[in-house]
């Protein structure tokens, strides 16, 4: 028998946090533990190629998926701008009623959404990636920088997340630089103390891409039920 779908929302505390390595980890493992996930990506800027966005695709693969790039990536743009700018300099805007057509075809199941940016980054030129988590309904995964400035960062991403009773599954701290941060120490007990919330990681920077994969799957395993894993 099929384990009882999971659904989260990849969001981040700001751009470039390891949004996408989260989400590939996240499917990955929601694969491995017999899940049939599917990762939704219904916004990507920053395209080399419109039919080849690199983060929708990576989350395909992560997932064993076989969807159509419309499906997963319904609104793509060359820009490396949010998208409801990149969209506004081409004139144009995302019609939102694509974006719940997409969702409605997967909310079904097991399914991985990342945003873009963080929660207030425009998809269009009345909503942000926040009023997008909640007209899904999905509780959140807040990814964000594992060293100085992050506790600030969380904090206010919580709060917004809080205003609109959005419910926060995780908080996953990154490192995504090399070297050394004092701050790292101390962060993770801090957030969970002040905020009650489970916060996972930090993941290490790892230079080799196979061994930072590992990295964010070993992190994000309690995120699936130990039933499922031991599948």
């Amino acid at each position: 028998m099929a384990p009882e779908a999971l659904q989260f929302f990849v969001t981040g505390t700001d751009t470039g946090v390891g949004k996408t390595q989260v989400s590939c980890a996240l499917l990955s493992l929601l694969k491995d533990a017999g899940y049939a996930p599917q990762g939704f990506k219904p916004y990507e800027s920053g395209c080399a190629s419109l039919k080849a966005p690199s983060d929708a695709l990576a989350m395909r693969e992560a997932a064993g998926s076989t969807l159509p790039v419309d499906a997963v990536c319904p609104h793509r743009f060359k820009a490396p701008l949010a998208p409801g700018i990149a969209a506004a300099r081409l004139g144009k805007e995302p019609d939102f009623r694509v974006t719940l057509a997409a969702w409605k075809r997967l909310k079904g199941g097991t399914v991985v959404v990342e945003g873009a940016g963080g929660l207030f980054v425009p998809v269009d030129s009345k909503r942000d990636v926040v009023d997008l988590i909640q007209a899904f309904r999905l509780p959140v995964v807040l990814v964000a920088r594992a060293g100085l400035g992050t506790l600030n960062h969380v904090a206010l991403s919580l709060e917004a997340l809080a205003a609109r009773k959005v419910p926060v599954r995780a908080v996953v701290l990154s490192r995504g630089v090399p070297g050394r941060d004092l701050a790292e120490r101390d962060n993770r007990r801090y957030l969970e103390a002040r905020h009650g919330v489970e916060v996972l990681g930090p993941v290490p920077y790892v230079e080799d891409p196979r061994m930072r994969r590992l990295a964010f799957r070993r992190a994000l395993a309690p995120l699936v039920p130990e039933r499922a894993r031991a599948r």
